[in-house]
This record gives structure tokens, C-alpha cells and sequence, in this order.
């Protein structure tokens, strides 16, 4: 948990010179940066409990994704706002989802078929497109068709991942590579790093999952 007065001085002038660049001085130069790192520190905890197969990954989340929310709305992120919306709702089911699983036990890790996931991926990318144009026409939306893929893949992933699906790992790294230099061409480079370590987390957890699902086969 933060406590006052955790943030040393130095951290207060780099979060007040980089919402000067934003161009924003009508508003407080402390909050979004502030925002920024309580969400990261959220998210980073929620990811790093995924990939150890936790179920706490789920109630961590929901803190983060409001967080999230209200700092991508800050810098015309739409998409990633709309996104947040989605995790805390999916966020809740899969929750559910994993101490429930299909017959009233946990939910094991499984595959998922490759007709079923080529079928996601199309879905997904005609989504983002539609999504994209929608953004471009309508609102003032920065890079709406990479906003709206990152957005699209991380529906995708985050569903497959409350099936407990191998898969959506996969779906985590295209988000993260996607996501860093988004984020970083917004200036929010504490988010763009915290996304860079999500990639490597994504590997861990590929890693970890994969193992998780031999050891099942083998007990099956």
C-alpha cells in the first residue's frame, strides 16, 4: 500500500515536467502522473498473480482497470477506456469462472482449438478496424486503429484467460508489444515500461501455464 509522503521530491519534479509537455496547465501537474503510478503498481501486482495462477489476480485487477480508466480518458486513449470497462466486468466472471470451473470445481488449464482461435483472431481484427474508423470519424481519438487493436486483443486474451486458456498468453504479448510504443508516444513512459515488463510476464507465464498443463496431462 502507498503511504504519505513515499514519493521522494526528484519523483514530483519528473511528474510535473512531464504533464508540462502534455501541454496541460490548467490542471493539477501531480495527478495524472501520481494516477499513473498507483495504476501501474495495481496492474504489475494483478499480472504477476495471473502468471503465478492466482485467483487474487482478479480482485487486484478490478483496482487497477479503474485506474487505468481514468488515466487513458486523460490522454484521449478511448479505446483503452472502453477496455477498462470491459476487464472490470470480465474481471468479476472470471473470478467466478476459476473457483467454479464447469462442474463446481477449479477451473483446470486447458487449449484452445485452433478453428475456434483462427475464427477469434479474424473477429478480432475486423473489430479493431471498425472500431478504428469509428474512433476517427466521431472523436478526436489518438492513434485510433492501434488504440482499437490493443484494445480488441485484450478482450480476446482476457476471455480466453477466464477460461483458463493456454492461448491467451499469446494474446498478451501482442497486446504488450503493441501497447509500449503507444503509451510511450503519449509520454506516459512509466505505463509504456510497466507494459514492457507485462511482455516479459507474458513469457513467464506462457512458461509457467505450459508447465501447469504437462503435469496435468500426465495426471489425467
Amino acid at each position: 500500500m502507498l503511504r504519505a509522503g513515499i514519493l521522494p521530491g526528484a519523483f514530483h519534479l519528473i511528474f510535473d515536467m512531464a504533464h508540462w509537455r502534455h501541454g496541460c496547465p490548467d490542471k493539477d501537474p501531480l495527478m495524472p502522473s501520481t494516477l499513473e503510478l498507483i495504476a501501474d503498481i495495481a496492474n504489475l501486482i494483478a499480472v504477476l498473480l495471473a502468471a503465478r495462477n492466482s485467483v487474487h489476480t482478479w480482485s487486484v485487477g478490478i483496482v487497477g482497470c479503474l485506474l487505468f480508466g481514468w488515466l487513458f480518458f486523460t490522454v484521449q486513449l478511448y479505446a483503452d477506456v472502453t477496455l477498462q470497462g470491459f476487464f472490470i466486468v470480465t474481471s468479476v466472471m472470471g473470478w467466478w469462472a476459476w473457483q467454479r470451473g464447469n462442474a463446481g470445481g477449479e477451473l483446470p488449464i486447458s487449449r484452445t482449438p485452433a478453428r475456434a482461435l483462427l475464427g477469434y483472431l479474424a473477429l478480432a481484427v475486423i473489430v479493431a478496424v471498425a472500431y478504428g474508423l469509428l474512433l476517427h470519424r466521431f472523436t478526436d481519438a489518438y492513434a485510433p486503429l492501434v488504440d482499437s487493436l490493443v484494445l480488441t486483443f485484450s478482450v480476446l486474451a482476457q476471455l480466453l484467460l477466464m477460461r483458463r486458456r493456454l492461448e491467451s498468453w499469446y494474446g498478451w504479448l501482442l497486446v504488450n508489444t503493441l501497447a509500449v510504443p503507444l503509451f510511450a508516444s503519449r509520454e506516459l513512459y512509466l505505463t509504456a515500461g510497466l507494459y514492457g515488463l507485462f511482455w516479459c510476464n507474458a513469457w513467464y507465464g506462457l512458461y509457467r501455464w505450459r508447465r501447469a498443463l504437462q503435469v496435468q496431462e500426465r495426471l489425467a
